[in-house]
């Protein structure tokens, strides 16, 4: 096997071991955090489970499916269509998610006290529910549209979320600045309205920093898109070029737990609490 897709093959079966037992970490860590808002609970359960998806089944198949290429350059084979499944699921639920994780916050911090009136969990979980239902329906239609409109309607839905996140995040650092700026007492007030705002603040800093990952592991996949869609039969560099531009998607799905478990102190506080009671009790 080529050096190059030697060293694919491991380093996406390595990112698969680790998305896999981050995400596992970050659920039981969300579940456990009662202190959450039932919202940002609800979409950040979505999120890792759609990342915890990508390790488990996602990668390892594209291991297969890159080593079967190597052999075989029919992209019709029983591992590439198996390869196209779950990464055709979980993708879309990541990106839509992040998208939903951007919206939720902005909403929090833009609305403040209108917030838990306007965006209530029933609305929250109706909105995760069709994340879900549009990424198995696109697993789906992959297989019943050429291979050219399925990529440009991935690049649509990529941009959408793309431009919606990015304004949304934009949005939500202006207004964070602008309540920053607007403080003028150095410590906010032990209360629990004064606790509400800081914690409100640090989840919205925890999915500022989500958007900026998310963007710099999924665009250069989609310019790559854009680029497979003008070309019916793409050379072999650039299917060369999109397992690298897919490795550093499913990357994203490592670094993802990484973020909100480091920035929301109380999803920290939880993991580690529950790791020095494993430690102590060690029967």
């Amino acid at each position: 096997m080529d050096y190059f897709y030697l060293t694919l093959c491991v380093f996406n079966a390595y990112l698969s071991y680790t998305a896999t037992m981050l995400n596992i970490i970050a659920i039981y860590a969300i579940r456990k955090t009662l202190s959450l808002p039932k919202n940002l609970k609800t979409l950040l359960l979505s999120l890792a489970v759609s990342d915890l998806g990508v390790g488990l089944l996602a990668q390892p198949m594209h291991v297969a499916h890159i080593m079967d290429s190597q052999q075989n350059n029919d992209t019709n084979t029983v591992i590439h269509l198996a390869f196209r499944i779950p990464v055709n699921l979980f993708i879309p639920a990541s990106l839509l998610s992040v998208t939903a994780l951007c919206a939720d916050r902005f909403f929090a911090i833009y609305l403040h006290l209108r917030y838990q009136e306007l965006v209530t969990h029933k609305r929250v979980a109706a909105v995760v529910i069709s994340i879900w239902v549009i990424s198995a329906l696109i697993s789906l239609i992959r297989f019943f549209i050429p291979k050219n409109v399925m990529y440009v309607s991935f690049v649509i839905i990529d941009a959408a979320c793309i431009i919606t996140a990015t304004s949304l995040s934009v949005k939500l650092y202006l207004t964070l600045r602008h309540h920053i700026n607007q403080s003028h007492v150095p410590q906010v007030a032990q209360n629990d309205q004064g606790e509400s705002v800081q914690r409100k603040r640090r989840s919205a800093m925890a999915s500022l920093y989500v958007y900026l990952v998310f963007i710099v592991c999924y665009l250069p996949d989609d310019c790559l898109l854009i680029i497979i869609a003008n070309n019916s039969e793409p050379r072999i560099d650039v299917n060369l070029l999109q397992f690298y531009t897919l490795t550093l998607v499913f990357l994203n799905s490592t670094l993802n737990p990484l973020i909100y478990c480091w920035k929301m102190k109380r999803i920290q506080h939880t993991i580690v609490g529950t790791l020095r009671n494993l430690f102590s009790n060690p029967t």
